[in-house]
């Protein structure tokens, strides 16, 4: 079951809540347990009891860890939680890589082929991994409380409105919520706006861009023009499927009384790869420098070893997304630009802006982000290089009419719709002499409306970061 549908927005939700608010308080967690259960045992039974086991493994290791007399024990639980986890994420999403990496190697040296078993991606798995590592962490180092039951920290790692793609959630900045949150009809109509704002940008612009995307990526030697506008439709779909689903997460939360950390904040408006990391999936990147970063050694052992582990954790970061050499590329690309921006004097990524003015360093940023996004859409290296091929101008300049007249109008204008929605903020903040008419009071209904009309008509509206 996703978001995006029908039975959830007409059949689960308004289901879900009823009993919520109807059981007395203490029983909140077992509902919103059952709930996410059911949620996700929509796609597959077998793997639920998967997911219910890395909660309780995690769990259990967290609590002995933390009950732990001695430092040797108390790592030795920690390791078993960490090492645990990342078996089976590594398991699930990693085997067929190797195998197929392996597989080709050793036929290459005439020495027969290397099989692959049948294995399924559970989704969200990844997801869960890195939020039941940080739970483990946690409690082990006094930075969080153990959960207070078991009914909480599996509420807390199943909970629905974020279990299939982010925000990456810590147990530490739930805690106090799952003891005591606040419900008001204020609150619960901001959650019901803010889910209504997600829903549009997933249906009316990303779901919009995805055919032109599709049609564009799998073009035999494009041109300049037709290079940069896939790279151009891929980027405001990347960021209104994700950005759109992480409000949606958002709002759920706020219906029931939960405050998630922010995901997105105007990524495509930085002026640097730096800032854009302070952006753009904002509950990974920060994940990622304090689980990984700073373990590593941060920027503590001098210049060469900070760039070392600069791209080591963006490379680390490309894989946690999927297990294919175009994510390991995209890793590389944003680590040795971060890397760059920091061996030029800057911890904040504002070296751009010195050397050629805010405009050009933002264009820059775009043109690099871009760039990267090539590779990340791609699925394969040899789909990538005919893309950058044509970015190029290696064939040709111009649109051809042919995918010009495939092109709908309605996939143009959410393009740009995007765009516009997209650089909002820097254009207002520059003065820009635009302005946008004030919703009215019926905004979020007619937006909810206009998005579920548009659902109804279509038959298929997947996340794409259900994939990683």
């Amino acid at each position: 079951m996703i978001f995006s549908t029908p039975m959830f927005i007409f059949g689960f939700l308004p289901a879900f809540l009823l009993l919520y608010y109807v059981v007395p308080r203490s029983g909140r967690s077992p509902v919103i347990l059952l709930a996410s259960a059911v949620f996700y045992a929509w796609w597959r039974l077998d793997f639920l009891a998967l997911v219910l086991a890395m909660a309780f493994g995690s769990y259990v290791c967290a609590a002995m860890a933390n009950r732990a007399v001695s430092a040797q024990t108390r790592k030795a639980w920690v390791s078993l939680g960490v090492i645990g986890n990342l078996s089976v994420l590594g398991y699930f999403k990693y085997t067929n890589f190797v195998l197929g990496n392996a597989d080709a190697l050793w036929q290459a040296l005439g020495r027969g082929e290397v099989t692959s078993p049948e294995i399924i991606l559970p989704i969200g798995l990844s997801f869960l991994t890195f939020q039941c590592i940080s739970y483990v962490i946690d409690v082990a180092r006094g930075d969080a409380p153990p959960a207070r039951n078991i009914w909480d920290f599996l509420a807390f790692s199943t909970l629905f409105p974020q279990l299939i793609a982010g925000p990456v959630l810590r147990y530490k900045d739930l805690a106090d919520q799952f003891q005591t949150r606040s419900h008001s009809l204020a609150q619960f109509l901001m959650g019901v706006r803010r889910f209504a704002l997600g829903l549009a940008m997933k249906i009316l612009i990303a779901d919009s861009v995805a055919p032109m995307v599709d049609r564009l990526f799998a073009l035999q030697d494009p041109t300049l023009a037709e290079g940069w506008l896939a790279a151009s439709a891929y980027s405001v779909q990347l960021f209104f499927d994700f950005a759109g689903y992480s409000a949606m997460a958002i709002g759920l939360g706020l219906m029931i009384g939960f405050r998630f950390i922010e995901n997105f904040n105007a990524p495509y408006i930085s002026q640097s790869v730096t800032e854009f990391w302070q952006r753009w999936h904002i509950s990974l990147s920060t994940w990622l420098r304090d689980y990984l970063y700073i373990p590593l050694g941060g920027n503590r052992a001098g210049a060469v070893k900070t760039y070392r582990n600069l791209l080591l954790t963006m490379v680390l970061g490309g894989i946690w997304h999927g297990a294919n050499w175009t994510f390991v590329l995209w890793g590389i690309w944003h680590g040795g630009w971060m890397a760059v921006e920091r061996a030029l004097g800057s911890k904040s990524g504002a070296v751009w802006s010195r050397h050629i003015g805010s405009a050009g360093a933002w264009g820059f940023t775009l043109v690099l982000v871009m760039l990267g996004w090539v590779v990340f859409r791609a699925p394969d290296l040899a789909t990538a290089g005919q893309v950058y091929a044509g970015m190029f101008g290696l064939n040709g300049l111009a649109l051809r009419g042919e995918v010009w007249m495939l092109c709908k109008p309605t996939e143009w204008l959410a393009m740009w719709l995007g765009w516009a929605i997209a650089l909002w903020p820097m254009l207002s903040a520059a003065r820009v002499n635009l302005r946008l008419p004030q919703a009215p009071r019926l905004g979020t209904l007619l937006l909810l409306l206009s998005a579920v009309l548009v659902m109804q008509a279509r038959s298929d509206s997947p996340f794409l970061y259900f994939q990683f």
